[in-house]
């Protein structure tokens, strides 16, 4: 057993090395399992809406909590650069054998390429089809080896642009993480193995996305006003507002509030507002469902610490 519990200890301290050194680059992230899931468990599990830290108690119809409580165990919206909340967050999580790192945030607005090769397609091939065919190159990049035998490719994109995530849409065997998802960490330990750098592409930053790819990779767009009228916010506000329409069922909220933090957090949240609900409404939710998702956004930008 003294074996068996050493282990556990040395691949945490090995992943918190290797969380701070990506927050030191930038990067946003979280403790992971070797499931690959976020080491956290949700402190909501157990309640029934009867909290009063939730913001919410008693009400059915309120949107989840994304870290306005104050507690951990929120997924990827508790990624931080922070190193003292780094280490905070996996002290309370030493079971920890991997980290996540957030796509979509700022500065790097990463976009993760999962090069999948659990479905028995050839992706590597898929992806060089569709550069032939949309006319892109991959440039020198970060490649992430995976213990199956995949590969991550990290890339960039504009500021301006939210690249949802997607499974196989592009092609089979092709995933994207966008925004509000995340890539595991070269270094991680999983239950099937590590996940590596590519000594290639250890010494390289990520490469910005090829335009014509990104032109795959976001929605196309739909206007959420009457009468086709553009959004608010400029081409930031649409991405914004593409990126909630392009929402399923079971992610409405979660990309409703992402869309409104970020929103928020560039001063245009106000003037987003109606256009947000009226998109949110397109995918479902109802009126008052999407502002409890919004202003719940807008507390926790208004009081969410600096990174």
């Amino acid at each position: 057993m003294a074996t068996t519990d050493r282990f556990p200890r040395q691949a945490t301290t090995l992943a918190l090395a290797h969380a701070l050194s990506a927050a030191e680059r930038g990067l946003a992230v979280i403790p992971l399992s070797r499931t690959k899931l976020p080491a956290l468990r949700s402190p909501h599990r157990d309640e029934h809406h009867d909290d009063p830290r939730d913001g919410h108690a008693d009400d059915p119809a309120a949107p989840p909590c994304h870290g306005e409580c104050g507690r951990p165990g929120h997924g990827v919206y508790d990624a931080t650069t922070d190193p003292v909340r780094i280490r905070a967050l996996f002290a309370a999580a030493p079971w920890a054998t991997g980290y996540g790192i957030a796509c979509g945030l700022p500065p790097h607005h990463l976009i993760g390429v999962d090069l999948d090769t659990k479905s028995g397609t050839d992706s590597s091939a898929a992806l060089r089809e569709l550069a032939l065919r949309h006319l892109f190159t991959i440039p020198p990049t970060v490649v992430v080896l995976t213990p199956s035998g995949g590969r991550h490719l990290w890339l960039t994109g504009p500021p301006d642009v939210v690249v949802p995530n997607s499974a196989g849409r592009l092609a089979p065997g092709i995933d994207i993480r966008g925004a509000g998802g995340y890539l595991v960490g070269p270094g991680s330990r999983t239950a099937h193995g590590v996940y590596a750098a590519d000594p290639g592409s250890a010494h390289l930053p990520p490469a910005p996305c090829p335009p014509s790819l990104l032109r795959l990779l976001v929605p196309q767009p739909r206007s959420a006003r009457p009468g086709g009228q553009p959004p608010a916010g400029g081409a930031h506000g649409r991405g914004l507002i593409q990126f909630v329409l392009a929402a399923h069922e079971g992610q409405r909220n979660t990309r409703l509030f992402w869309a409104a933090c970020r929103a928020h957090e560039n001063g245009i949240g106000t003037e987003l507002t109606e256009d947000l609900i009226t998109a949110a409404v397109h995918t479902g939710l109802t009126a008052r469902e999407a502002r409890g998702t919004i202003a719940s956004a807008a507390r926790m930008t208004a009081h969410r610490p600096a990174p």
